[in-house]
């Protein structure tokens, strides 16, 4: 059995010593160049948090804006992140993932103003800047809010409340909202299990879902009153609502 001698300008341990120990079969160039990269050779740098997070695309709590021009479209991303599970925003960064930086302060300056200008009740946020890449990335932090529905103006000026689902912003379901809204009041919900309200349960135990259009003529009972059934049972924790088709379509929780 072979050893190398230490090496002057590396402090070497018993360990590293039995590390560089060679078998007669091994090439001693090739376990020195082994021990060399293990010990020596720098290690490479860790990937910056933000690379991290663009890693992660896209998705039911992040968005990436390029950059921010209208405050009021950008109220719909915070009102759609406040009213479901909170998120992020990465600002300087484009849709496919590229880091583009931002081009100054304007854009925190356009979030300021969706958050207290444009988003009713407003909408708190934390921003931190970061260098990636010699640019710099807006990171905005949204929580999920315990004062919503928030709303936000729509493509007429409208005052809407959005959610979020995976990565799209979706203006909220009428029960949605309703429900929303009941649930900020300092009462507890109480129901009365009706026929209506018994055939929705038994219906959707032998079906994936219903609508809301659908449960008010099956059931036989007006628009409002399925509204109100509907709100209540989704605040009780009985239903829960799906975006995943179009319209929205209510199941069993």
């Amino acid at each position: 059995m072979t050893t190398f001698l230490p090496l002057n300008d590396h402090k070497m341990t018993k360990h590293s010593i039995e590390k560089m120990s060679i078998s007669p079969k091994t090439s001693i160039f090739v376990q020195f160049t082994n021990f060399f990269k293990e010990t020596l050779m720098p290690k490479p740098p860790l990937l910056h948090p933000i690379l991290k997070l663009i890693e992660q695309g896209e998705h039911q709590q992040q968005d990436f804006k390029f950059a921010v021009n209208d405050a009021k479209k950008i109220a719909r991303t915070l009102s759609a992140f406040a009213n479901t599970d909170g998120g992020k925003l990465l600002i300087g960064v484009k849709d496919n993932g590229a880091v583009a930086g931002v081009r100054s302060d304007e854009e925190y300056h356009m979030i300021e103003s969706a958050a207290q200008l444009y988003c009713k009740p407003e909408i708190a946020f934390s921003a931190k800047k970061h260098i990636v890449n010699s640019k710099i990335v807006l990171e905005i932090d949204i929580a999920a809010s315990n004062r919503k529905p928030h709303l936000a103006p729509d493509e007429n000026d409208l005052m809407r409340a959005y959610i979020r689902y995976k990565d799209e912003n979706k203006v909220a379901h009428i029960v949605h909202f309703k429900a929303m809204t009941a649930a900020q009041k300092e009462h507890s919900v109480q129901i009365h299990f009706s026929e209506a309200e018994k055939f929705l349960l038994e219906y959707l135990e032998t079906h994936p879902n219903i609508t809301h259009k659908k449960y008010s003529k099956y059931a036989g009972i007006s628009h409002q009153k399925a509204t109100e059934i509907l709100s209540d049972l989704l605040n009780l924790n009985l239903i829960r609502i799906s975006y995943a088709e179009n319209p929205p379509v209510f199941q069993l929780y």
